[in-house]
């Protein structure tokens, strides 16, 4: 004997039921040769609607019994049925199930219908939709395929914007309450930006196998230590935790350099400035027929591995802008010893170029700003965060592990400080 959605409890070896199978096979592709002509989606939907009808007949048929039929052992009855709706496809789609209920007259919960009408799978759809640069209003007519002649809701303007804030509130508030103590993070790039018109700052951490983790978001005014402080604070209070030594990543801001002094005050952390960033900011200051030689030289100081050398050819370097521009040679002798601290810590090649720079981070910041392209009218509160966080949290999933991570293990010693020093020696 075998339970069958269609037929209760049925025995296998009945000459009748091959003909019932092939009566009910042929009336479903009966039902999807019809809706073909409107697409493969409509037609699927139709037989697929079927089959979720079966399913709930036989979820029902377990907890109750054959409908119609006498048990004496029974613990649920069939109690008629209810109008209610399914997610599909990005819209909630009207559907028919049975109702069960115990013989103390409590409510059973089918689990096909549970699964079914889950808010998660059209809120996956949707922000993906909104994210990709699809507007509420146009959601329905460009986010959506025919599903046939079915009664749709939750597609119009209202319900899908009311559901895109109620999910990427939810993005926001997994992006700020993410355990960062599970992985040890060897790396934090931090960096401030502009989004929509107000000062955001970010941090990506990147852990001992080389794999991107965001940290977090947060917005100001400006780029000021009291913003950047609210940053570091949270991801420390989640499990970042410094105490075997961390490598800091930063554009340069002085705020952002002060944050970091303060909430990791006592612990080995080490701060390495964007070489790009500094890079600009010297030449910024020259004559564009001087470029191309004080560039030549940053860069041919930064490529030795000696950071003494390096250091000595930094300064060279600004001894030289000094009778050309004065803010030039400033700018360069301003943080100089925070461009060579990978240089000092012993890391070259493929990981140099990655540590050297917030490009990890700032290829985030990209990813946030495109998908939040086509928004035209950004409101008060919290909306600039909400598609930060979203945007962030789709960067996540096209991360690679970061380029140079296998010399990620000869950083972590060099980071440590009870084996910094036998690294050194």
């Amino acid at each position: 004997m075998r339970l069958l959605p269609e037929f209760g409890l049925v025995d296998l070896a009945d000459p009748m039921l091959g003909g019932r199978l092939a009566e009910t096979g042929a009336r479903h592709l009966e039902t999807f040769a019809g809706e073909l002509r409107r697409g493969l989606l409509a037609a699927s939907v139709a037989i697929g609607l079927d089959v979720l009808g079966e399913m709930l007949a036989a979820d029902a048929t377990a907890a109750a019994g054959t409908k119609g039929k006498h048990h004496q052992a029974r613990t649920a009855n069939w109690h008629g049925t209810e109008s209610g709706s399914v997610t599909l496809g990005g819209r909630k789609v009207a559907v028919t199930r049975p109702r069960v209920r115990t013989t103390d007259k409590t409510e059973v919960t089918l689990p096909t219908w549970q699964a079914a009408t889950s808010a998660e799978l059209l809120s996956e759809h949707m922000v993906a939709a909104m994210l990709a640069g699809v507007s509420c209003r146009d959601y329905e007519h460009v986010a959506l395929e025919d599903v046939g002649d079915v009664d749709q809701s939750a597609t119009g303007k209202s319900a899908v914007s009311a559901r895109f804030v109620a999910a990427t509130a939810g993005r926001l508030a997994e992006l700020r309450g993410r355990d960062l103590s599970g992985d040890r993070c060897l790396v934090v790039f931090a960096d401030g930006f502009d989004f929509a018109g107000q000062a955001m700052v970010g941090g990506l951490g990147v852990t001992a196998d080389g794999t991107k983790v965001p940290l977090g978001v947060v917005q100001g005014t400006t780029e000021n230590a009291t913003v950047c402080k609210q940053l570091l604070r949270s991801a420390k209070e989640r499990g970042l935790d410094a105490s075997g030594g961390m490598l800091f990543v930063i554009d340069g801001g002085k705020g952002l350099a002060a944050a970091i002094r303060q909430v990791f005050d006592g612990e080995p952390f080490q701060i390495a400035r964007c070489r790009q960033h500094k890079e600009r900011n010297v030449i910024d200051h020259v004559a564009r027929t001087e470029h191309a030689w004080v560039r030549r030289e940053l860069r041919a100081a930064w490529k030795l591995t000696d950071a003494h050398a390096a250091k000595t050819a930094l300064e060279a370097l600004a001894r030289k802008l000094e009778r050309i521009n004065p803010d030039a040679a400033s700018s360069l002798r301003e943080g100089l010893d925070e461009t060579l601290t990978i240089t000092r810590l012993g890391v070259t090649g493929t990981l140099a170029k990655t540590l050297g720079t917030t490009n990890p981070m700032e290829s985030t910041i990209d990813i946030v700003r495109v998908h939040a392209r086509n928004v035209k009218r950004w409101r008060d509160g919290d909306m600039r965060l909400r598609w930060a966080a979203a945007g962030m949290l789709c960067a996540e999933q096209q991360y690679r592990r970061v380029k140079g991570h296998k010399q990620l293990a000869a950083l972590a010693n060099a980071l440590n400080p009870n084996t910094a020093a036998t690294v050194a020696a």
